[in-house]
């Protein structure tokens, strides 16, 4: 049985930081395909990162560019998203989701579409 769970969200003033993670189970962590989605209240959900199974291709949404970064530790089973300069826009609940590398397509990544394993999510409320 796959699980997802992300952590480390929270509230912070603007301008502050913040690194979420998120430990997957019941698969094989490097043949997958990770990536942060993002929901903010009335909004649709957007992908914010992805990052390929070994590190060493990674993705961004342009709001997000320059501010968070993306890593795995495949040893530790373990995504994460560290977010530096956090803006009050960049309030939301965020999911980690996977794929497995061989259903992927790289130019679908801000698809949610894409992934087939979710988290429940971490709320991240940053204040002004």
């Amino acid at each position: 049985q796959v699980q997802v769970v992300e952590s480390g969200g929270g509230l912070v003033q603007a301008g502050g930081s913040l690194r979420l993670s998120c430990t997957a189970s019941g698969l094989s962590f490097d043949d997958y395909v990770m990536a942060w989605f993002r929901q903010a209240p009335g909004k649709e959900r957007e992908g914010v990162s992805c990052i390929s199974w070994s590190g060493d291709t990674t993705y961004y949404a342009d709001s997000v560019k320059g501010r968070f970064t993306i890593s795995r530790d495949n040893a530790k089973n373990t995504l994460y998203l560290q977010m530096k300069s956090l803006k009050p826009e960049d309030t939301a609940m965020y999911y980690c989701a996977a794929q497995r590398n061989a259903e992927f397509r790289s130019g679908s990544w801000r698809e949610d579409y894409e992934y087939g394993y979710w988290g429940q999510g971490t709320q991240v409320i940053v204040s002004s």
